[in-house]
């Protein structure tokens, strides 16, 4: 198995808000954590569960 390749949102970049997520492909799920905790694990959501969240996100 090989290992996630993690993404940094690009609204994390300023480094200031300390607030920050990640995104990785993982076999047909898209796996979400707290960049700042990694090892605590992450979430795992069907790409429609995870296009409804940004949608959701994006509308507050």
């Amino acid at each position: 198995m090989s290992t996630p390749a993690w993404r940094k949102s690009s609204h994390s970049s300023d480094g200031t808000s300390g607030q920050c997520v990640e995104i990785a492909g993982l076999s047909g799920v898209v796996g979400v954590r707290d960049s700042k905790d990694p090892e605590a694990g992450h979430l795992e959501l069907t790409p429609n569960a995870f296009r409804k969240l940004l949608e959701r996100a994006v509308e507050r």
